[in-house]
């Protein structure tokens, strides 16, 4: 028996249960199971560590892919780099974090565009806020982080309007409207959007969060995180089985 999960806090939005049931399913791995460790507070990682004997890997979601790294042996270079990790091996106590999340945001994000952005915003500054960076940088593209509460080298919300030009982009890395809270969105000036933007979230869960559908309504390109979710979580399940 091999077991994996997904350990953050709320996990109720999450279908990565839901994902890995239908591959151990359809590639007939009736050895293998997927649970959800919902985590009210970091310093339980170690605890559910010590608990569970049969663990091999966990994927990592929000609050947890930067404070989690204290908690490990080693880091992969992209993990290192970006200073957040949400894949988590574990093979005899030796923890090693990965990051997956920026493969699998580039895969999708190349996908997604037709034309490079004469400007992005990435909106909010957590662990996968910083793993998006990582990738526009590595890919050319000059972007501006966004915050309610800003600072160096991160603008306000507020501040948005006087720094848009035609042709944006914009990646919502926030649990903003995501279930149950499906209200909620981040404070654009979704009046100023046209044909020529791009906005991305990496919400999936509902299909169409608030965001994505006030930008389509102007006539922006939109597209959710179902497509990078599926893609982090088979780069988690290639590293769980490899050597090393």
């Amino acid at each position: 028996m091999r077991k994996f999960g997904l350990t953050g806090f709320p996990l109720q939005h999450s279908f990565s249960k839901k994902f890995f049931e239908e591959k151990f399913r359809r590639e007939q791995l009736t050895d293998d199971s997927y649970e959800l460790f919902p985590l009210p507070s970091i310093e339980s990682f170690l605890p559910l560590i010590d608990s569970e004997p049969l663990l091999c890997g966990l994927n990592v979601t929000i609050p947890y892919k930067e404070s989690v790294i204290r908690f490990l042996n080693e880091l992969d270079p992209a993990g290192k780099a970006i200073g957040a990790v949400n894949c988590i091996k574990i093979s005899n106590g030796y923890l090693k974090g990965f990051n997956t999340d920026a493969p699998a945001f580039k895969e999708s994000l190349q996908r997604f565009l037709t034309s490079t952005p004469q400007q992005t915003f990435v909106l909010g500054t957590g662990g996968s806020s910083k793993a998006v960076c990582f990738v526009l940088r590595e890919m050319g593209i000059p972007y501006q982080v966004v915050s309610r509460q800003p600072g160096t080298n991160t603008i306000a919300y507020t501040e948005v309007t006087e720094n848009m030009k035609r042709g944006n982009l914009f990646v919502n890395t926030t649990p903003l409207g995501m279930f149950p809270a499906v209200e909620g969105f981040p404070e654009i000036p979704y009046t100023d959007l046209g044909s020529n933007d791009f906005l991305f979230d990496l919400v999936y869960n509902p299909e169409e969060t608030e965001f994505l559908k006030r930008g389509k309504e102007k006539g922006a390109y939109t597209k959710n995180g179902l497509e990078m979710l599926h893609l982090q979580a088979e780069k988690s399940w290639e590293i769980w089985n490899r050597n090393g």
